[in-house]
């Protein structure tokens, strides 16, 4: 390979610190900085029932995580943390500067999950994206990166085990035109999680007793090149940021890991795409109310516009003022600077920042309206029948909201549950364990997780493919529960569940074993997303009515994922009769959920409806707003969301603040209630 360096300066940004509002409104909107709801809402972020941080927090549920988390088990609290950076704009300016600062905002979102070794947890992958050959000087401009990360993770000790290239990121058309993509590196980091229950949100806590310090982990002067706010204004600038001290990085991001594991952080973002600004906005939109009290007076410098929008690497934190002092103290020991910025102002919905003289104020839902409205246009090219419109206008009016019953205590002890049992457990031959048994087809991928919740609600668990009751080596003439999981039978290639109910409808053998399970009196069912589609597809929820329900696609006509609220209304259903009256988090995901009822509702045993009525509350348009149904005897239940993936706190995207010590959510109990009452008929 051979090439010449060509050195390229780009003009550097002009501005007006009288514009500032005007500035923020176009920073925003840019797609790097926006909001990504059109992306998160879908795509299955709960899957596997393993997932301890997805990319959604907060009551409003917006798209602002730094990291994503994944449990190793249900039962321990180790996990693994992954998170991303890049800096494209940078890289244009100088390559090198680009390389450290996407490792730096990797590292910077990353560092908010408890890794159990701090830093040697870690590992990168770099994957480079650049235009070789494209034009004079791109190859050296590889190689001066490429350098650059190398050097830079040696200093930080840090190894990039691994990676990919894709270097002919250039597109040339028949006229002669040539589209050269900017090189830059996508930068992966991942590492060993001690405790995903202590991963922290940025979602700020509307407590006026708490205080917010920034931490400037890049050792530089504040600078605009390469910035979102330069491109805002359609310039990349040739005075970029970069990480001056590795090793000051390096006690920084140790500093941050050690006050995680004290317990002394309440939420903490990165600054990154849009600045310091941004990050305090970021922590304010997902909550309904209440907003921060700013003053930049102890970050040096004179420049207001540097201050909010320079992307040098850093974080904000938030601390308790019960922990102010042992903060200041532990970061003044350890050499760490840091400046205290401001406090929540939980009664004003605005963010309000002073520097000296200046001073000004915004509005944060105007904000975080402008931060939507990139979301808002491209959503409407997936989401059909006017669904995108729907989900701009009612996203902020639909908080999650929690009510649980009075006795609840969120221990396991309140259940009579061990979830070690089986390390103690004997035959007994004078008492039967209640047995439950997943029933799976090609392409299920729920029976993990709803094992898992049958076992520690007290069942005795087996797993069942389509093939042993096809062939008759399963006849569930043992079982007393049986329960269809979430998934994709068949790739829903015929529709949601109909291959997988041909499989019954079929195959003797299977259909007979069923056939018998549900003429026995002492049994139970549960049919969970994909396999709620094939108990209706079955008719096995209410045979006795003339016109029988259906599921047909979502009305946006899409995939929906979303961590939403369901009501548990006053039912008659052995499951979920002691939840009536309660408010619940749970999951959803699926394509075919909305419920054609075509009876009068109080034909049905209803058993959870969605707790708004409006899209993106009610994510698929069901009838009634029901998100579940049940036989009228009450042993037999089929419902869209996922409540085997909500039954810990650290599997639900929004929980209660004051009850995060809780061990199981109160979807445990409906489990629980399903044993209690195969025991009464055993």
């Amino acid at each position: 390979m051979k090439d010449e360096t060509v050195e390229r300066k780009y003009e550097n940004v002009s501005y007006s610190i009288n514009k500032v509002e005007e500035y923020l409104q176009r920073v925003l909107q840019l797609e790097a900085v926006a909001c990504k709801d059109w992306l998160t809402n879908k795509v299955d972020r709960s899957v596997t029932g393993k997932v301890a941080r997805q990319q959604c927090q907060g009551e409003i549920q917006l798209p602002l995580s730094d990291c994503g988390v994944v449990a190793l088990d249900y039962r321990g609290h180790k996990g693994i943390a992954t998170a991303l950076g890049h800096a494209p704009q940078a890289g244009l300016a100088s390559p090198e500067a680009g390389s450290v600062l996407s490792v730096a905002e990797s590292l910077t979102n990353i560092v908010w999950a408890p890794l159990a070794d701090g830093m040697d947890s870690l590992s990168l992958s770099a994957n480079w994206m650049w235009p070789c050959r494209s034009q004079k000087g791109e190859d050296a401009r590889l190689y001066s990166a490429v350098k650059a990360l190398s050097d830079f993770c040696c200093a930080i000790g840090v190894n990039v085990p691994t990676g990919k290239d894709s270097l002919s990121l250039t597109q040339q058309y028949p006229n002669g035109d040539k589209i050269i993509s900017p090189g830059t590196v996508i930068v992966t980091s991942g590492g060993e999680v001690s405790d995903v229950r202590q991963v922290v949100s940025p979602v700020l806590v509307n407590d006026k007793n708490t205080r917010l310090y920034h931490i400037d982990f890049s050792f530089d002067e504040q600078r605009l090149g390469g910035s979102a706010f330069a491109q805002s204004l359609g310039k990349i600038g040739s005075d970029v940021p970069t990480v001056k001290e590795p090793q000051y990085f390096c006690d920084c991001f140790d500093a941050v890991q050690e006050m995680i594991r004290r317990g002394w952080i309440l939420a903490g973002h990165d600054i990154s795409a849009g600045g310091l600004i941004t990050t305090l906005l970021e922590m304010t939109f997902a909550n309904a109310e209440g907003g921060l009290h700013i003053n930049l007076h102890d970050i040096k410098g004179d420049d207001v516009i540097k201050k909010l929008f320079a992307e040098n690497p850093g974080v904000v934190i938030q601390v308790a003022d019960e922990h102010k002092e042992e903060v200041k103290e532990f970061l003044t020991e350890n050499c760490i600077g840091f400046a205290r910025i401001g406090t929540p102002s939980p009664d004003k919905r605005t963010l309000s920042i002073a520097d000296g003289d200046w001073k000004a104020e915004f509005d944060i839902d105007t904000m975080r309206e402008t931060w939507y409205k990139t979301s808002y246009l491209l959503d409407r090219k997936q989401s059909m029948n006017g669904m995108a419109k729907k989900r701009a206008q009612n996203y902020k009016k639909q908080p999650i909201e929690m009510k649980f019953n009075a006795d609840f205590t969120g221990t396991l002890q309140q259940y009579g549950l061990d979830a070690d049992r089986w390390k103690t457990s004997t035959p007994n031959t004078h008492h039967q364990t209640p047995k439950a048994a997943i029933i799976r087809e090609k392409g299920t991928n729920g029976e993990r997780e709803m094992a898992y919740a049958l076992y520690l609600a007290g069942f005795e668990v087996k797993d069942v493919m389509m093939t042993d009751l096809i062939t008759g080596r399963e006849t569930l003439e043992e079982v007393n529960m049986i329960v269809f999981c979430g998934g994709f039978s068949n790739s829903d290639v015929l529709g949601s569940a109909k291959g997988w109910a041909g499989a019954f409808l079929y195959n003797p053998k299977a259909k007979q074993a069923l056939d018998r399970f549900y003429a026995r009196e002492d049994t139970l069912s549960l049919g969970i997303c994909n396999g709620c589609q094939l108990m209706v597809e079955l008719n096995l929820i209410n045979p006795e009515h003339k016109h029988r329900a259906h599921l047909c696609h979502n009305t946006s006509k899409k995939f929906e994922s979303s961590f939403l609220n369901l009501t548990i209304p006053q039912n008659n259903s052995v499951m979920f009769g002691s939840l009536s009256g309660n408010k619940l988090g749970i999951w959803v995901a699926h394509g075919e959920g909305r419920f054609y009822l075509p009876e009068a509702e109080d034909k049905y045993n209803v058993i959870a409806k969605y707790n708004y009525a409006e899209y993106p509350g009610n994510p698929n348009g069901s009838d009634y707003n029901v998100a579940g149904i049940c036989s009228a005897d009450g042993r037999h239940l089929a419902m869209m969301p996922h409540l085997e993936r909500a039954i810990f706190p650290w599997q639900q995207a929004y929980y209660p603040r004051e009850r995060r010590q809780d061990e199981v959510t109160p979807w445990i109990e409906a489990f629980v209630n399903a044993r209690k009452w195969v025991e009464s008929k055993l």
